[in-house]
């Protein structure tokens, strides 16, 4: 499968959640909660290159190995969101607090 493909016959789904991503890094700046441990970061950034590696190298076939690579897509479009949002709303509140 081709990425343009899958570009164009799910870009509703891709919009969908780049602005979803949008919403929750939006909502993130204002929700102050405890991040993950140093440890948890790595193994999940280990399986994120690890995904994406095994969708490079077509390891997984057939409709899994799609189901990956929209996944993986709809994920990045989630996290371009989620930047997005989050430093728009860090513009809007940093603006609107008076200079110490």
């Amino acid at each position: 499968m081709t990425m343009p493909y899958l570009v164009s016959f799910h870009l509703g789904w891709l919009i969908g959640s780049l602005v979803l991503g949008f919403c929750m890094g939006w909502i993130s700046v204002v929700q102050r909660g405890n991040g993950t441990s140093k440890v948890t970061a790595r193994w999940l950034a280990a399986l994120a290159v690890a995904l994406v590696a095994a969708s490079l190298a077509h390891v997984v076939p057939g409709r899994f190995g799609y189901w990956l690579d929209l996944g993986l897509i709809m994920f990045a479009c989630y996290l371009v969101g989620c930047t997005i949002g989050a430093w728009l709303r860090d513009r809007v509140v940093s603006r609107s607090q008076p200079a110490a």
